[in-house]
């Protein structure tokens, strides 16, 4: 056990396309929910070394500097003594000095923006803000305060887009350097805004166009594609997130928040007023050795790098082709087998779901 999830479900608006758990801030409910969250925390955490922390949403940005402060102040409830990467998610229009300056001082060091694009149609739809000028400026004082790792969100495969305007915001997301760079195809989620409106995903096969044109570009840049959605510059591949991809145990505090801890896969209370009255339990699972084992290959073939044939070995006392039918996707070249790795090879990615409905 070594990383540490928060939820903060706040937001100053919502997301056309958003199917987290938020709400709209409200001051009483800040302040009750920083305490139900600490009670959780204190109740839940067995005072392990923790080795990342990360805090998502909703908007934790959101938050102002008082309440702010009194949330990273609950992370002096964690053993940080290995404390490698601290993540913070903000908008882009929430950063200023003082929010830097705060962050700084609790240890943040590594941010995670929510751009999602430049482009003034894609973020009408999107009920989303966000000026590149601003941009640039504000990632200017990121690099002022001391920020070397950013991680920039870009959203594509928006109805109405086409491949020049995901290339131009392409371009100016590189333009600004970010180390990482997380690029999500827009899913149509139900009790969402998008979906209340009927609007209807792209065509499969120009979303497959704007992925590939996606991996060609940020590979020209010098970023490894190492995850479905992520690429990064050498050395800045996100340490919280592969704790998930390599079936890892880790906390998940707060509404909604999910966690894996001693074979238990749990996810906390969706419902704000069972949650700030004390009572976060959502649904638990106890995982079979199989299950385990399913969620290991699954997760670890998201991984470019794929999974550890002998690790696996090693954790389950069982080789991964005793175990699942591989032998016929590595004859299609469905799967690859490589210097001790099994791996979906990279032109197949984009169809991965099909490869694992056949393995699992």
């Amino acid at each position: 056990m070594s990383s540490v999830y928060i939820h903060i479900p706040f937001c100053k608006s919502i997301c056309a396309y958003c199917d987290f758990c938020k709400v709209l801030k409200r001051a009483h409910w800040v302040s009750k929910y920083y305490e139900a969250l600490k009670a959780e925390i204190e109740e839940r955490y067995n005072g392990e070394e923790v080795s990342t922390i990360y805090f998502g949403g909703g908007t934790p940005s959101s938050l102002g500097p008082k309440a702010l402060r009194h949330y990273l102040s609950l992370t002096n409830l964690f053993n940080k003594n290995k404390l490698i990467e601290f993540t913070f998610e903000c908008n882009i229009d929430d950063i200023n000095e003082e929010l830097l300056s705060i962050l700084k001082e609790y240890g943040v060091n590594r941010l995670s923006i929510g751009i999602e694009s430049f482009n003034p149609i894609k973020l009408e739809l999107l009920n989303r803000h966000s000026n590149y000028e601003d941009a640039k400026q504000k990632m200017k004082l990121i690099r002022e305060y001391g920020f070397n790792n950013v991680n920039l969100d870009l959203i594509y495969a928006v109805p109405g887009e086409d491949e020049d305007s995901l290339k131009d915001d392409l371009k100016k997301i590189i333009s600004l350097e970010p180390e990482h760079i997380s690029t999500y195809s827009l899913m149509i989620e139900e009790h969402t805004m998008l979906y209340n409106e009927r609007v209807k995903p792209i065509d499969e096969e120009e979303d497959l166009k704007m992925y590939n044109l996606i991996c060609k570009m940020l590979k020209k840049k010098k970023y490894k594609h190492y995850e479905v959605s992520n690429y990064a510059r050498e050395g800045y591949e996100s340490l919280h997130n592969k704790t998930y991809w390599h079936n890892e145990e880790y906390y998940g505090f707060g509404l909604s928040a999910s966690g894996y801890f001693d074979g238990v896969r749990y996810t906390n209370t969706k419902n704000l007023t069972k949650y700030l009255s004390g009572n976060y339990q959502g649904e638990e699972e106890l995982l079979t050795k199989k299950d385990i084992m399913d969620n290991h290959l699954m997760l670890g073939l998201r991984l470019l790098d794929g999974v550890d044939m002998e690790e696996f070995e090693r954790l389950y006392n069982v080789r991964i082709d005793k175990m699942y039918p591989i032998k016929a996707l590595l004859k299609n070249n469905e799967l690859v087998a490589s210097k001790g790795y099994l791996k979906i090879p990279h032109d197949k990615i984009y169809v991965m779901n099909e490869i694992l409905l056949k393995l699992l």
